[in-house]
């Protein structure tokens, strides 16, 4: 049985096949433990035989933002030990002259300099003497580190001089002790995680690597080993929590990855700089496959939880792929998805300044102590808002279990409303500043990237999407909005569909000159060229087309291509590769990632003027790295469409009741979703309740439900 667990920050969620379609379960987030409710979660389906289990976790998110992480040695080329701390000239806040940067996770006396060089060309200028590495494992040890980062000037033109000061860490380490030091400290090496220019991007994501391997690394291997081996207080009958007979097949744990695939718990372990946007990772992937299901081709996807919301725009070409990446100020040059998230959630914190102004966020509730109307929860949040204006029903259990607690919410708000007239015109507040907080991260994805709102639908999805999705939608003149089947759980269900991934990427600084012709010619200096030390030749190649451009990277993507057949063979899959490169104009600083083949040189000229609004095609381009993406594609899991059947939707109403819209009670029918069936019609004002996540369908909205019983909401 596949399972797939997407762990927030209130609820975990768990999608898996019964009877051939998925089903969900939603139990309360331990987050003193994540494990614990993973390992109940499991138990509650009551899995028969082996189990693959399909994990999209918070541990390295919540360490990176907490600063929660390990005690890091950063270790560097000799006078290059500042740079993790220096970073880019750039500033986050540029006319806050208040503003304050993070400190550094890596403090000064854990940064070291090893005496080596590696030129441009990747010729080793000088190399580290063994009494130095020696030396420099005992400083270490000497520090308290409990994990080690490695990032040499130029390491990934040649490697050798990194491997050596890893090769010498392993070794000092191993000749400890284990009761005085640990001997298997956790080593993160540069040239493995990333073999890509700019030193400091480079250093910050390995080390970052390394600040995340001992928790996250340490919480994925002890759920692996609750997974295949159980724990005696979780023994049960099920084939997870106890020792399996020699006949049973064994247990599996994959992990999702920022990048939109899974990978196995080892690497997620050994790299866990690749998972710290696992769970809005799976939303995305989900929100992608309903959407293609339902024919759409362009679509925002709107993924509100309980602490924060994800938003993504997705094109034709499917979820877009970013190394720019930045989360808590640190820059992540791993592939990931590219996701805007805000602290804007159903647990977000209502507060005033000392001027008496409201705000929202960016701080949560979480899971304990939770909204007010959970129980124990005493300030005001995004959640208690929509309970105070009926959007939410006390009545009505959410995911089977929760009962909302309205007086004990209204109490409360009016004791903290402040100057504000009434609990209505509070509750009012908090839901216009939460949804002008992701109305911003939705006009940034779209808008300010040159994308048409109007050309896209946007699913809505997660426990609290459905509620503002159409709020959003009209104040962002977005014509439809998509709530899909389980919108609460969709990110498990983006998890349970995804593929196996693998990324690999190389710096190979190719120019490529276009005359008026436009035909190109592909340069390489004799200083570039060191980017492939297997060639010598300093012969300049010349290519007529794309075609001949495209053979000059063909040594470079066959070698990464072995790798990722041989890695994945290694694991009994078989891949498909995908073949991209990072392009940009000659002088510029930042690249456009596009697919390579025959069109390359095109598409990205159209990428550059849809982004930036020009492009110049007689202008010398760089074609910068090249990547490869290896896909070992799961089994899909199969939606049924149903048929349709009559326009009315009364049948489904459970009761009426009033809720506020604008400044107004209006009389709202209160919709079961489970008894919609396709072809149902309704017009707003509505509440559609289900097991997952409650939708809000405002007045003179028309909603139906499709085939796939997504339903559409023309706004």
């Amino acid at each position: 049985m596949r399972i797939a667990i997407d762990t927030g920050g209130t609820f975990t969620d768990c999608v898996y096949l019964k009877d051939g379609k998925p089903a969900v379960l939603k139990v309360p987030s331990t987050p003193d433990d994540p494990a614990r409710s993973v390992v109940e979660a499991i138990r509650q389906i009551a899995a028969q035989g082996s189990v693959e289990i399909r994990h999209g976790t918070t541990i390295g998110t919540n360490a990176l933002l907490e600063r929660k992480g390990a005690r890091v040695a950063f270790v560097t080329t000799a006078g290059f030990e500042d740079t993790i701390a220096i970073g880019r000239q750039a500033r986050q806040h540029l006319y806050d002259w208040m503003a304050t940067p993070a400190p550094c996770i890596v403090p000064k006396e854990l940064r070291f300099g090893v005496r080596e060089r590696v030129s441009a060309e990747g010729e080793i200028l000088f190399a580290p003497s063994e009494k130095e590495l020696a030396e420099l494992g005992d400083k270490i040890r000497a520090s308290g580190a409990e994990s080690v980062a490695v990032s040499l000037l130029f390491s990934f033109a040649n490697p050798k001089n990194e491997q050596r000061v890893a090769t010498a860490l392993r070794e000092s380490m191993a000749r400890v002790d284990a009761r005085r030091y640990m001997a298997d400290i956790p080593i993160s090496i540069s040239h493995k995680i990333l073999p890509e220019f700019r030193e400091y991007e480079r250093a910050a994501t390995v080390t970052v690597n390394a600040y995340l391997a001992p928790k996250a690394g340490a919480y994925v291997q002890r759920l692996d080993n609750a997974i295949q081996n159980g724990a005696e207080d979780s023994a049960n009958d099920t084939g997870v929590g106890r020792p399996r007979s020699e006949d049973e097949h064994a247990n599996s744990l994959y992990v999702m990855q920022s990048s939109g695939g899974i990978i196995s718990a080892k690497l997620a372990a050994e790299e866990p700089v690749r998972t710290v946007l696992s769970g809005p990772a799976g939303g995305v992937i989900g929100a992608h496959r309903v959407a293609q299901l339902a024919g759409l081709e362009k679509i925002i996807s709107f993924d509100m939880g309980g602490t924060s919301t994800d938003v993504a725009l997705i094109e034709a070409r499917g979820p877009q792929i970013t190394n720019e990446s930045r989360i808590s100020e640190i820059p992540i040059s791993v592939p990931m998805l590219d996701i805007h998230t805000v602290g804007a959630g159903g647990g977000s914190l209502a507060w005033f300044d000392r001027g008496g102004i409201l705000h929202v966020g960016p701080q949560s509730a979480g899971a304990e102590p939770g909204p007010i109307c959970y129980g124990r929860g005493e300030q005001p949040t995004v959640t208690d808002a929509n309970v105070a204006l009926n959007r939410l029903d006390p009545e009505l259990a959410l995911a089977g279990t929760v009962r909302l607690d309205e007086a004990r919410t209204r109490a409360f708000m009016e004791k903290n409303r402040g100057s504000i007239s009434s609990v209505e015109q509070f509750a009012t507040g908090i839901i216009q500043l939460a949804e002008a907080e992701m109305e911003k991260a939705i006009r940034l994805i779209s808008v300010e990237r040159g994308h048409d709102p109007r050309e896209f639908t946007l699913i809505a999805f997660g426990g609290a999407g459905p509620l503002h999705a159409c709020s959003l939608a009209r104040a962002l003149a977005i014509p439809r909005v998509m709530v899909p089947s389980m919108p609460g759980a969709l990110s498990a269900i983006g998890i349970l569909g995804a593929d196996v991934v693998r990324d690999y990427s190389r710096t190979v600084m190719i120019s490529v000159e276009q005359d008026s012709a436009n035909s190109a010619q592909a340069l390489r200096s004799p200083r570039l060229r060191a980017f492939d030390r297997r060639e010598r030749s300093e012969s300049t190649e010349v290519a007529e087309n794309s075609l001949d451009i495209l053979s000059t990277f063909e040594s470079h993507f066959a070698e990464l291509e072995t790798r990722g057949i041989a890695e994945f063979a290694s694991e009994g899959l078989t891949g498909t590769a995908i073949r991209s490169a990072d392009l940009r104009y000659a002088g510029q600083g930042y690249e456009i990632n596009v697919p390579a083949g025959p069109e390359m040189l095109a598409e990205f000229h159209d990428a550059h003027r849809k982004r930036y609004g020009h492009a110049d095609e007689n202008r010398r381009i760089e074609v910068v790295n090249i990547r490869v993406r290896m896909i070992a594609a799961s089994e899909p899991i199969d939606f049924p469409r149903r048929s349709p059947g009559t326009s009315g939707s009364e049948h489904s109403v459970l009761k009426k009741k009033r809720v506020m819209f604008g400044d107004e009670w209006m009389e709202t029918p209160l919709l079961d979703r489970s008894r919609l069936v396709p072809g149902n019609t309704f017009t707003g004002p509505a509440i559609v309740h289900e097991y997952s996540a409650t939708t809000v369908v405002p007045p003179g909205c028309q909603a139906r439900v499709d085939s796939l019983s997504n339903l559409i909401i023309d706004a």
